[in-house]
């Protein structure tokens, strides 16, 4: 899955389906929709009632016949035909027909680390949908770590952990490249699950749908940590009785109950290290981690991390936006490749070597020779198989 620079810098949009959220960003018009990955569907009819975040505020409000769906999950799109019905009613009439204008649509979404064929052609196939004449599939680490500024081009290792509602991605890039990679299916839903799973047992507790979310933002500050508030109050429904009730609960307790999620983000990151090399582990305890990510803002989670892998933690300046923002940043050529021969800048292009033009043209490569397919690449993967120039079809060259 590799698609060179040169590329994406002809793509006029560009899609992050996330599990919780969905943004779109839109070549000089920056991100243009940011919107909870929710539609509200009548059964009866299949009419779609509503989408974002009018259709989120009525989970667990509706009537037998309306029923609140989300077409991702997990970063991969379960339900084609919604994903589209609700991406054209989250663009709006006007920013559809500017899109229409574009003889050529061409469309970039992110895709998780190590993607199955199938999620990645239902990525291709939901875009598709919506008029896209062509489709680049970008890998979500190199996404992210370009928008939180990672300079991910330099010989220099840096850990990016993206935290998403589903999953926890976490890499080494080094040389614009993944060097190790671990996608962990734990994220914010899990360790919401968990808090849910606490208070069900421990208070006879059961929650709203929606107020976990608050409880963790209640949590303020150092929440999850030792100097966060001893206590806090919730509000809910008695599972025994069914009447709304009131419990005070031991912030401590809540840290211990969401103890088994996170053990298996930081067994992965134990596991990232082990399989970097030396060199690159020296730089990482110098650079430490970034995360981004929606999840990345749990109150305490990054104080948390620091004291188990004691390297330092450092949350991007807008984590919920990073990968759409930097994949933003490759359509408008805001990326600049690697040159690998200084002199080579000063030099005509007709002037510089075969290799040295080749390399300039990618973020970074794998091989300098090898075919145009091979060599001109750079991130994420392709669906289509490797074809001789010949038998490529116009729009690639």
């Amino acid at each position: 899955m590799t698609v060179s620079l040169e590329q994406l810098r002809r793509c006029h949009v560009a899609v992050d389906l996330g599990a919780a959220r969905t943004r779109v960003f839109v070549k000089g018009a920056g991100l243009v929709v940011d919107e909870p990955s929710v539609a509200a569907v009548n059964t009866r009819t299949g009419a779609l009632i509503a989408v974002g975040a009018l259709a989120e505020k009525m989970t667990g409000r509706t009537p037998d016949y309306i029923r609140v769906v989300r077409p991702v999950s997990g970063g991969t799109v379960v339900d084609i035909e919604m994903a589209q019905r609700m991406l054209r009613h989250l663009l709006g009439d006007k920013l559809r027909r500017q899109l229409r204008r574009k003889p050529r649509l061409r469309a970039a979404a992110c895709t998780p680390h190590d993607s199955d064929p199938l999620a990645q052609r239902a990525a291709v196939e939901t875009l598709v949908g919506l008029g896209a004449r062509r489709v680049e599939l970008v890998d979500t680490l190199i996404a992210a770590a370009v928008g939180c500024g990672l300079p991910v081009e330099q010989p220099t290792a840096t850990m990016i952990m993206v935290c998403g509602a589903a999953t926890t991605q976490v890499a080494v890039l080094s040389l614009g490249a993944i060097v190790t990679a671990e996608r962990i299916p734990v994220g914010g839903d899990a360790i919401d699950h968990a808090v849910i799973q606490h208070l069900r047992h421990q208070h006879e507790l059961m929650l709203p749908s929606q107020s976990v979310r608050p409880l963790q933002v209640a949590l303020h500050g150092n929440g999850l940590t030792l100097q966060g508030p001893t206590f806090t109050e919730i509000h809910g429904r008695d599972v025994a009785t069914g009447l709304a009730r009131s419990v005070t609960v031991d912030t401590a307790a809540v840290r211990h109950a969401i103890q088994t999620p996170l053990t298996a983000v930081l067994d992965g990151i134990g596991k990232i290290l082990r399989d970097c090399p030396p060199d690159l582990v020296a730089d990482l305890a110098d650079r430490g981690i970034m995360m981004v990510g929606g999840s990345a803002l749990l109150p305490g989670l990054d104080q948390m991390l620091r004291e188990a892998t004691g390297m330092p933690v450092q949350i991007a300046e807008r984590p919920d936006v990073c990968a759409v923002l930097g994949l933003g940043a490759m359509l408008e050529g805001r990326v600049q490749s690697l040159v690998l021969d200084p002199l080579a800048e000063d030099r005509p292009a007709e002037d510089r070597p075969k290799e040295d033009r080749l390399a300039g043209d990618r973020l970074v490569g794998d091989r300098l020779t090898g075919d145009r397919l091979a060599g001109d690449r750079l991130v994420g993967d392709r669906l289509t198989e490797d074809r001789p120039t010949g038998d490529r079809p116009a729009e690639d060259e």
